[in-house]
Formats: structure tokens, sequence, C-alpha cells
């Protein structure tokens, strides 16, 4: 429970115009408040964290000085929005933030009118603001301001670029403002980050533009004539020594930088440059974290956090839980690195959530994060395959299709050798819609020459990432879920897997299961579900979507009339799919229920809870295969 009554303000603010007239005074007791009222939500329920608390002043900055909603605000990404979720009729909905039924962890246009655009991917708000400020001209709202908020760590996204290019040309009347706390999820990649870093301090830009400063604010009219000159020297002298060389490049107009915990600055500096034409860059400086020591001293561990002790910040861990995925992933991966030089890991940004760091702090110098530029590292990975060298690219499932086209263009058509782990495959939970893995079976499939491997557990995830590497003939993809695995003993070593073959679990007659990845797990415990009512099941553990083990295919189609597919996947274009495809080109006359993932958008929830909801946990599975082998006039192919 929140006590409320420790907060003079938070509980009076329902709306952004409840703060426009707010003095730098109250503004800095409310983000005060608001820093207090994230540390008592968080520490109970979990959720993205460090970015918001760097983000208070500039929230309320931007709420107080722009008209919003008729003026635009677009955050990217979202992780820095939850003061602007609590300034915007969200407050006493935070503590159902990323929970099933709750609010979205993300920006989402149908929660709220102040969410402009909603994003779970980095580097999309400046094109999608410019997209807005167009169309202000062209429906003739000329008084409508656009501002599009960007972290530096999406500045390592190459679509940032392409956007603000494009403004540069357009000149249409864009405000962006760069967030810079010198961090994405873990440390910047950003080159220009440290470009930035190093310029701020420096001490002739700094000694030349308080001189100007100091003697024109002294003048009247001859100083305002001094300026104008003054600001031609000073335009010199930044495009030298500050980061305005390159924004004024792309053909922005660059203030800064700025202190972004200085509220009342930010107000001043917002109200002046509300009105101006044409694109402008507003970049600020703020501290990931800001205003909860421990989130300022590990600033990557508190970008998103579980439940933790707001005292110490020490997490509130369960006890007795398998292993993840991910960790499971990036240990075997440095053992097979110690024995094979040639292979080197890549991510994007995502060190941590692939279980690359674990490659970074064994080999420095065979571990590379290309930033949020998933289409770069793809093609990185290809030059680097040309030369013999075999790149694992650890990649979340989500992020991976941003780079379907270097996929496709620059690895399967020329057959190199790259290995995609593709983690957070599947149904994630908290974070929703915009982070499920839920396509890319589909998105593969159609791929040409690739391999399409899903393992049933951590142990069997070895063997294939071990396989895969061994693997020569072209691109070759492993894709598991988020969170624990099942517990598994780990052998000592690793085993080889051959190429498209599948493996018998389970010997039954009434109907077969074919499963790939964690379905495999959960028809297993379908299967005693069915037993105790009378139902032998037959359960194959495919393990390859792409090639089919043809060989089984023909086996189940001569001796079962009932097949049911498992994955956790959309059902359109994924394995099933395949399935149908193959026994077509057959003519096998065989019913076929398929079960996974329908054609729609998951919302956010647990895992567990949105298995559940879906009915392809162990019960919903049992309950769909005696629906299915009572009705005789069952579709083949039926969707399940």
């Amino acid at each position: 429970m929140i006590d409320k009554s420790k907060y003079n303000l938070l509980f009076q603010i329902n709306d952004p115009k409840d703060i426009r007239e707010f003095d730098t005074k109250r503004l800095k007791e409310l983000a005060s408040e608001i820093r207090e009222y994230m540390v008592d939500v968080i520490s109970q329920i979990g959720g993205h964290f460090g970015g918001g608390l760097g983000a208070v002043e500039l929230t309320l900055a931007l709420h107080k000085v722009f008209d919003t909603p008729n003026d635009k605000i677009v955050w990217d990404t979202g992780h820095q929005a939850y003061p602007h979720k609590i300034i915007t009729g969200r407050r006493d909905k935070l503590p159902t933030i990323r929970k099933l039924n709750g609010i979205s962890g993300f920006l989402k246009r149908n929660e709220s009118k102040y969410d402009e655009f909603g994003a779970g991917h980095a580097s999309t708000s400046i094109s999608a603001a410019l997209g807005m400020a167009v169309a202000n001209d062209l429906l003739g709202k000329n008084n409508e301001r656009v501002v599009a908020v960007i972290g530096d760590g999406a500045m390592t996204g190459g679509m940032a670029y392409e956007a603000m290019n494009n403004s540069g040309l357009l000149k249409k009347n864009l405000i962006v403002v760069l967030n810079d706390n010198r961090m994405s999820i873990s440390p910047n990649v950003w080159q220009i980050s440290n470009y930035f870093n190093e310029l701020i301090s420096h001490p002739e830009y700094n000694k030349v533009k308080g001189a100007i400063w100091e003697l024109t604010g002294k003048l009247d009219s001859f100083g305002d004539r001094l300026r104008t000159v003054a600001s031609r020297f000073e335009s010199g002298v930044k495009a030298v020594v500050t980061p305005g060389m390159l924004f004024e490049a792309l053909g922005f107009r660059y203030f800064g930088p700025i202190n972004g915990h200085n509220v009342g600055k930010l107000v001043k500096i917002f109200e002046q440059i509300k009105s101006l034409k044409g694109p402008i860059l507003v970049h600020i400086l703020t501290e990931k974290g800001k205003g909860y020591e421990p989130a300022e001293n590990m600033r990557a561990k508190f970008h998103g956090v579980s439940p933790f002790d707001k005292m110490t910040g020490k997490a509130i861990k369960k006890v007795g839980q398998a292993p993840s995925y991910t960790s499971v992933f990036g240990k075997a991966l440095v053992e097979i690195m110690k024995e094979n030089k040639n292979v080197i890991g890549i991510t994007a940004a995502m060190p941590d959530g692939t279980g690359m760091s674990l490659v970074k702090e064994n080999f420095p110098n065979r571990y590379f994060d290309v930033g949020i530029a998933e289409e770069h590292g793809v093609t990185f990975a290809a030059g680097l395959a040309t030369q013999g060298i075999v790149p694992v690219v650890a990649i979340y499932s989500t992020f991976l299709q941003r780079a379907i086209d270097q996929i496709i263009h620059d690895v399967a058509l020329q057959k190199l050798h790259v290995v995609f782990a593709l983690d957070r495959a599947g149904l994630v939970g908290a974070d929703g819609p915009t982070h499920h893995g839920t396509f890319d079976l589909t998105y593969l499939r159609m791929v040409p020459g690739i391999t399409i491997m899903a393992p049933k557990d951590e142990s069997e995830l070895r063997d294939m990432l071990y396989t895969a590497i061994n693997y020569k003939k072209g691109p070759i993809a492993i894709r598991y879920p988020r969170g624990s695995a099942l517990g598994v003993e780990l052998k000592s070593h690793f085993d080889e897997i051959p190429i498209g073959k599948s493996e018998k679990i389970l010997d039954g007659h009434d109907v077969a299961f074919l499963g790939v990845g964690i379905m495999v797990n959960y028809a297993k415990k379908a299967s005693d579900i069915l037993n105790q009512n009378g139902i032998s099941c037959s359960l194959f553990n495919m393990r390859f979507i792409k090639p089919l083990d043809t060989d089984t295919l023909d086996y189940v189609a001569q001796n079962f009339n009932k097949i049911v597919t498992l994955e956790e996947n959309s059902l359109v274009g994924g394995f099933g799919s395949g399935i149908l495809e193959y026994f077509a080109e057959k003519k096998y006359k065989n019913d076929i229920l398929r079960i996974g993932l329908p054609d729609k958008f998951i919302d956010h929830g647990t895992q567990q809870e949105l298995h559940n909801l879906l009915e392809i946990d162990p019960e919903g599975i049992a309950k769909k295969v005696k629906e299915f082998l009572k009705d005789k006039k069952l579709a083949k192919g039926e969707v399940a």
C-alpha cells in the first residue's frame, strides 16, 4: 500500500494542466515526489526504472510549456515515460503497470490521449514526430507543436539519422530533445556520446561562451548588435568544439548542452524555442537513476528491475529457480569459444539480456556490441563470415525482425555461416506485444537455405548451439524462451545433433503430438492428463522447424489419423503451417490440429497467465485435444 499522506502535491495532479501555473519551486517539489512515488511502487512490483527517474524534470518542463495533448510529445521506446504516465491521469494505475489487464510499460495510443505514438523498439520517435509535423502543415494546424524525446542510446540506431536527415531537408517545425544520460540499457557504445562527454567540459569552449554571454548581457541596444556578431563567432566555435556541429550539419538549430535536472532552466529554454520555425534540437544532460542512490550507482542493473528492497536496492530473490535459458546460452558459448578461436559474439545493446556479458568478461576482444543497430549487426556478421569467422549474433526475437532484409540479402543469399541466437522467443510476459517474440518462425521460415532449431530444454540448447557453430552450409538460427529453464541436468560435454532429425519422446496410438521448443514439455504434461482419460499419445520433439524431419512426418502420416502440432509462435506461417504444406504436397489426408498463438497482438501479463488465457498450457492443450478427438467432422488444418 502507498502512504498518500506523505505527498503534498502528487495526488493533486490529475492532468498536465494542473502544473501549468506552478513556479520552479513547486515543480522541484513535485519532481521529488514523483521520484519517491516511483521508488515506492516499482520496488514492490518491478518494471522499467532508471530511465524514468532521469527524465522527471524533463517531463514536467515539457508538459508545463507545451499545450499537450494539442501539442504532441513523442517518446522514444517508452522506458523513460513513467513520469509522463503519472501526470497524465495514470498515477493511481501505476501499481498495475505491466500486469495482466493493467497499464502498459510502454506508450500506447489507446491507453491515453497523451500517448501520441506507441513504440517498444528504439529510434522511431523522430520519424514519427516528423510525420506528425508534416501532417500539421498539411492540415493547417500551424499553432500545434511536435516534440520528439529520444535517448542517446536510441541514437545508435540508423533510423534516427535517416529521420534527422529528412527533417533537415523538409524544414518542418519540429523539436527534438536529445536526453543524453550516456546510457541505453547497458553503458553506451555510441561514439558520438564519447565526443559529447569530452567536449562538454572543454575549457576553451566554456570560457568563450561564458565571456560572450556575460558581455552582451550587460549592454543595451549596443549589446543586441554585439550579440548578432557574437552569435556568428560562437557558431564558428561551436562548429569546432561542440556536438552542435553534427546536428547543424543535418539541418537542425542546436541548443545545449543543458542540465536536464534544472527544471527552471528547462522551462526557460522550451519557452524560448517553442515558437521558432524549422527543426530544433535541444541537447540535455541527465543521470539515469537520478534521485535513488542504488540506481545511480548501478545504472545498467536498474534499467529494469524485479521487486527490490527500497532501502537497500537489493533484489528480492526467488529461491529454488532453475538457471535462465539466457545464462545457459552464455555459459555454453564461452565454453565453445575456449576451444574454437574463430567464434565471436555480437549483440545489439543487450549484453546482459542475451548472456553476451559473459563473453565480454571472458573474451573482450571477441565481443562486439553494435548498439541499437540490428541491421548493421547482421551485415557486420556477414562480413566476418566471409573471412572464416563464425559470428554468433544474439538478439531478442522481437528485435531481429528489424533486420530481416539483411538476413535475406546479406547472409542467406550468399550462404554465409552466421549463427542467430534468438532470445525471448515466444511470449515474454510483462513487456507485452512490442516485445513478444511471436513471429520469428514465420519470418525465418520463408528464407531459402536457413536452418531453424528450437530446444525442448536447456541441455538441448547447449547441443544446438554447438551444432550451429559446427554447421558450415549457411545461416542457422536457434530460438529459445525468456525466463527459467526446466532444471534438467547439464552434461559436461556437447553432442552434435543431426540436422533435420527429430526424437521420439512418448509412444502411443491415439494421437501424435509434433512439438517444438517449450511446447514439447507442455505436450508431455498434457499427455499425462490425456492418459488419465484413456487417450494414448505419441510425442515427437521435432527440434527442427526447417528443414523438417520428413521421415518422421511420413511415419506419423501412415500411423496416426489425428495429429497435433504445437508451437509458441503465430499460427500464420509458423511450424504448423510447414507441416500442413508438407502434408498437402504429399496428399496426406490426416486430421491436423494446430495449437499455437492466434493471429493477433497479445497483450501483457506473466508468461503463465498468457499461456493459460490462450489455452496453450498443458490443461488447455489436453482440453483442445479431447475436443479434437471427439469431433469427427473437424476440418483438416483446424486452428486451435
